[in-house]
């Protein structure tokens, strides 16, 4: 399985807890995130992730190009709804991506766990 984990700036430790509870099942999937992201869940699980771009500088952009050409199964994209992004436009053209090529995305801890836990057959 191929997973995009993505979460933004206040949501980072949030997407690290997360992982924690999941490590099993991401251990068994090819990962890709945005760059502070996927360093951050190299550093805190040992998890291998190829690393796109910052978000604001293009790795959202990049992972739903990946999305796009049917490289992906899903996407955990943890947003903060109350702080601004400069790259809201790319972000709004991910969540769009997953929607169009029929890819699952949860955009938040409640939905990821859903998501999550019926990957992982718990």
């Amino acid at each position: 399985m191929k997973l995009a984990l993505i979460a933004h700036d206040g949501k980072k430790d949030a997407m690290i807890a997360l992982a924690a509870d999941f490590l099993p099942l991401l251990r068994r999937c090819r990962l890709l995130a945005t760059g502070t992201t996927g360093a951050r869940l190299a550093e805190a699980h040992g998890l291998t992730v190829e690393r796109m771009l910052s978000g604001p500088l293009g790795g959202d952009l990049q992972i739903g190009a990946r999305l796009a050409v049917g490289e992906l199964d899903g996407v955990v994209f943890l947003r903060d709804p109350m702080t601004p992004q400069p790259h809201e436009p790319d972000i709004n053209a991910l969540v769009r991506a997953c929607d169009v090529h029929d890819v699952p995305c949860a955009t938040n801890v409640a939905t990821a766990r859903l998501l999550l836990t019926s990957w992982s057959g718990e």
